[in-house]
């Protein structure tokens, strides 16, 4: 077990970039990581120097999903109470600054939840997005199935999560789950000019054209339903014990390793 902190935090000037740090196991999701995640993005983005966040992954893989290995033995529990404020349960709290994701390899499941949060990503050549929640037995709880379909479009969406395939980083782009792939050695130098230009705009019109987009685009009645279902949906630990190794595997390839 690695010694290293779960979350990395680097302040540069008006941006910060927050690194999911679970290498060894492809930044799943386990309760340390996830209360971390929270807790450092409050923290960036309570700071009035910040103006804006970037959000990436340690290499090989942005965020394998739910630690299924710990699911899978009773070490960890499903993300999916209520939210203490009522609304919807998020990844990470509803943030005042910009969020970029910095998807730097396969975003599965959970990660994809937590990519999709985002205000937009760039993508590494070697990133690769999956939807496995079905093969695995469970519902998605941090809105997966209200902002994938808005994303991309219904019938895109239904195929990514009737299948649980991986498209890669090419389809992500043609499809519009993100909005550049640059080579992998340069993504976050790419990421860092575009939080750049994010942080040269006005703090205050930026911060309500964002809650413009967010009012308009009207998502917390469909979230809190998803929620609903995935908080009584009867978690399926078989069909997690048949799908988690093959789950990994793809995963595996996706990411080149």
């Amino acid at each position: 077990m690695s010694d290293e902190p779960v979350l990395l935090t680097r302040i540069d000037g008006a941006v910060a970039t927050i690194t999911l740090n679970r290498p060894e196991a492809r930044n799943a999701l386990n309760t340390e990581l996830i209360t971390a995640l929270r807790r450092g993005v409050a923290a960036v983005d309570d700071d009035p120097e910040i103006a804006v966040i970037v959000l990436t992954g340690s290499d090989p893989v942005f965020c394998a999903g739910v630690d299924l290995k710990a699911l899978a033995e009773g070490r960890q529990q499903l993300d999916v109470a209520p939210s203490g404020d009522g609304g919807p349960r998020r990844p990470f709290g509803p943030t005042t600054k910009p969020v970029i994701g910095a998807i730097n390899g396969a975003a599965v499941t959970g990660g994809f939840e937590i990519a999709i949060c985002c205000d937009f990503l760039i993508a590494s050549e070697r990133a690769a997005f999956a939807d496995t929640h079905a093969r695995v037995g469970v519902m998605p709880g941090w809105g997966l199935s209200v902002r994938l379909p808005r994303a991309i479009g219904e019938g895109r969406a239904r195929q990514m999560s009737f299948t649980g395939n991986f498209i890669d980083a090419a389809t992500a782009l043609n499809w519009g789950v993100v909005n550049e792939v640059v080579p992998h050695d340069e993504l976050m130098e790419r990421a860092g000019q575009l939080a750049l230009d994010v942080a040269s705009m006005p703090a205050a019109a930026l911060t309500r054209y964002r809650q413009l987009y967010d009012e308009n685009a009207d998502l917390d009645s469909a979230l809190l339903r998803e929620q609903e279902v995935s908080a009584s949906f009867a978690f399926d630990r078989e069909a997690l014990a048949n799908n988690r190794e093959s789950i990994v595997s793809r995963g595996r390839d996706q990411a080149g390793g």
